[in-house]
């Protein structure tokens, strides 16, 4: 061949490579392009072929099998959620309708130092369940100490630590992000911090992260960011610092300190990150109103500490002290039930409430009591008001901050939950963005796609760019807003129009279609069937 035909045929295929392709499975057309990255929106048409994108640009010589008018809409990747607790309900809901009509196309699992485990099983239960959103895992590292050790104060021996090394080796080669851990609850919070950086050893070099729910976030806030740093400096592994809050009011604006500490640590080279949700409430159960102490040895064992002359008094003095200083905020009416399966009727009612039906005073000292009745009667999950605003305002303000619900699924109607698990990233996008201005629109994408992409390693996802996977959210920014409140939280968020997974198309004209193209997302470490 002369070099004049072989300069023809790469000008020919070089063409072709660009997108003269003339017919794609999706073209949507004119919107407002805002790519994930951070940079400015731009104005493009998007085609789609397959699960991927295949070009970015002008398309309107083009025709699609479907095509969708995005005129006067954003255009986005989808949204990937760091943080969820969506076990509880995907079984149940398969097309997650609470999280796409958010633009959330990605849910990852495992969080809080709880997980399934095996991972391939649990895998192999989603793929054969059929889901709309994608789905990934963490491995739970209190899940494995309690598999190992149970829920006993001490220290491993060594044999036991051979086997959690070896289950958190068999969970990230079988597919997991990394390792999560919950040192606040129970068996976490009896680990020593020796023993969490020694298994996120094994996670590190299976390329996962650390991410964890750390051991306070009220008082002692401070202490529990530095052993999280520490843990990724020494395991030499990223670290999320997950749901970063400051709780309690006389703890508010500690977030100053916080994130003077993450910008100190990656100055000096601990990849060190966060995430939030956008509340001012936390969420979860009712014993985070118990000293982690009388907790040891299970259910059984707590409400015999409880019912026992020598330690009922103590552990009451300690849930006073969480409803006045912590979790309560200050007064037993920012503590409501969100959940109760043995007496649904608690749902939506506080512990001031509660304490009044019970015939005394809506006291600190009598909401413990009902505390202690709601245990012995099995337990409840419960919504915590006690988190600083302005907290809330500069963490998510922080470049190294992304977004995440830490939210379940849920069924429609069922209980009191906490809204952010129907409205989280619209939210920010509507009040946080449009409403108050704390971050452009842009850097809200960023936070909610390509940060966490990057983050978990997940390979061609976060981004609007053409060979990716085409998960896209399409919205109205000058519409979409959260609806659900803790008054009535089962509403969903309005002004997604458009999500495609995997390039199907999953929410149409702001309805689910009832399709389920979500996809299993391997962790780094993942070594195949």
């Amino acid at each position: 061949m002369n070099a004049r035909k072989l300069l023809l045929l790469v000008c020919f295929l070089t063409f072709w490579s660009a997108g003269a392709q003339d017919n794609y499975d999706v073209i949507i057309r004119g919107g407002k392009i805002i790519d994930g990255t951070g940079n400015p929106w731009y104005i493009a048409d998007l085609g789609i072929d397959g699960e991927r994108i295949i070009k970015i640009g002008d398309l309107s010589s083009a025709s699609a099998d479907t095509t969708i008018d995005a005129n006067g809409l954003v255009v986005s990747p989808g949204f990937i959620d760091p943080h969820t607790h969506a076990i509880r309900g995907i079984f149940d809901v398969p097309n997650a309708e609470s999280a796409l009509l958010q633009g959330i196309t990605t849910l990852t699992e495992g969080n809080d130092g709880t997980s399934p485990f095996p991972i391939d099983e649990h895998y192999q239960a989603i793929i054969d369940r059929r889901i709309s959103p994608n789905w990934s895992v963490f491995v739970g590292q209190g899940t494995i100490r309690s598999q190992v050790i149970g829920s006993e104060d001490r220290e491993a021996t060594p044999s036991e630590m051979d086997r959690m090394k070896a289950m958190v080796r068999e969970a990230m080669e079988q597919g997991a992000l990394g390792i999560s851990t919950g040192l606040f609850y129970v068996p976490g919070s009896f680990t020593p911090t020796e023993e969490v950086i020694e298994l996120s050893k094994v996670a590190a070099k299976h390329n996962g992260i650390y991410i964890s729910h750390m051991r306070e976030e009220a008082a002692q806030l401070l202490d529990s960011v530095n052993e999280t740093i520490r843990i990724g400096e020494e395991a030499n592994i990223p670290v999320q610092i997950t749901h970063h809050k400051v709780i309690g009011v006389g703890n508010w604006g500690a977030s100053v300190e916080s994130l003077r500490l993450v910008d100190e640590a990656r100055a000096r080279g601990v990849d060190v990150t966060i995430d939030q949700y956008p509340y001012t409430a936390s969420q979860t159960g009712i014993t985070a109103l118990i000293p982690q102490w009388a907790q040891e040895g299970g259910r059984d064992q707590m409400i015999a500490r409880i019912d026992s002359q020598e330690t009922r008094q103590t552990i009451k003095n300690e849930v006073v002290e969480r409803i006045l200083y912590d979790r309560g905020g200050g007064d037993p009416k920012n503590v409501f039930i969100s959940r109760n399966s043995w007496d649904p009727s608690m749902a939506g009612k506080n512990l001031a409430d509660l304490s009044i039906e019970a015939g005394m005073e809506p006291s600190p000292e009598n909401a413990a009591e009902v505390v202690f009745e709601i245990i012995k009667g099995g337990g409840a999950t419960a919504v915590y008001h006690a988190i600083g605003p302005d907290d809330v305002d500069r963490i998510m303000r922080h470049p190294a901050t992304a977004i995440g619900s830490d939210g379940p699924l849920g069924i429609f109607g069922e209980g009191a939950p906490h809204p952010r698990q129907y409205g989280t990233f619209a939210r920010v996008l509507g009040h946080y963005v449009r409403e108050r201005g704390v971050i452009t629109l842009e850097e809200a994408v960023r936070k909610m796609s390509s940060q966490s992409a990057r983050r978990l390693g997940i390979q061609d996802r976060g981004i609007l760019s053409e060979n990716y996977f085409a998960d896209v959210a399409i919205f109205d920014a000058d519409e979409i807003i959260d609806k659900a409140t803790f008054e009535d939280p089962h509403q969903y968020a309005v002004g997604m129009k458009f999500v495609l997974v995997n390039g199907k198309v999953v929410v149409e004209n702001g309805k689910h279609s009832g399709r389920r193209p979500g996809k299993i997302l391997y962790g780094p470490g993942y070594t195949g069937q």
